[in-house]
């Protein structure tokens, strides 16, 4: 069977082994979710309950601060996402769900050189800071390698200049 490969003679990651590496990245980050939305949820429920035993009519209290809290929320875990895929990525050279499915990401122009963290800036600004401004981008995007040829890059691969190889 032919193996699609990579310039360095590597083999590309295929479908199946990234879609699985991205599912166990999204259970890393829906429990990372999960821990700062408890707080957020009870917070949120306090402010409006204080309001409500206050008998305030002020809207601001029971509109404003809430929106304020979840505005922050929102903040956090964009900051998260950028964390687990550009600076965490950038020190371990992996993310969990590439390192548990074998998973590199290399340059296009040159293999040999390491994946900076302007390079997965561009990778992570393609794929999630455009995902969550461009309606169903976000599936474009991740199954774009399924038709693109040699490389098999999704969009945000592509705007970036990488690649993903099976490693082991």
């Amino acid at each position: 069977m032919f193996v699609p490969r990579a310039p360095n003679g590597m083999p590309l990651a295929n479908f199946g082994d990234r879609f699985v590496a991205y599912l166990i990245d999204a259970a890393v980050l829906f429990a990372v979710n999960l821990v700062l939305a408890i707080p957020v949820f009870i917070g949120i429920i306090a402010v409006i309950a204080s309001a409500a035993s206050n008998n305030s009519t002020n809207a601001s209290v029971f509109i404003g601060v809430p929106l304020l809290i979840e505005l922050g929320y929102i903040l956090a875990i964009v900051a998260v996402v950028y964390v687990y895929h550009v600076e965490m990525f950038g020190r371990t050279g992996i993310t969990w769900g590439k390192r548990a499915m074998k998973l590199q990401i290399i340059r296009t122009d040159n293999p040999a050189l390491p994946v900076d963290r302007g390079v997965l800036l561009k990778r992570w600004a393609v794929q999630f800071a455009v995902g969550i401004v461009v309606p169903f981008f976000s599936w474009v995007d991740n199954l774009w390698l399924l038709w693109d040829k040699p490389y098999q890059q999704c969009l945000h691969d592509k705007a970036a200049g990488t690649i993903v190889v099976k490693a082991g």
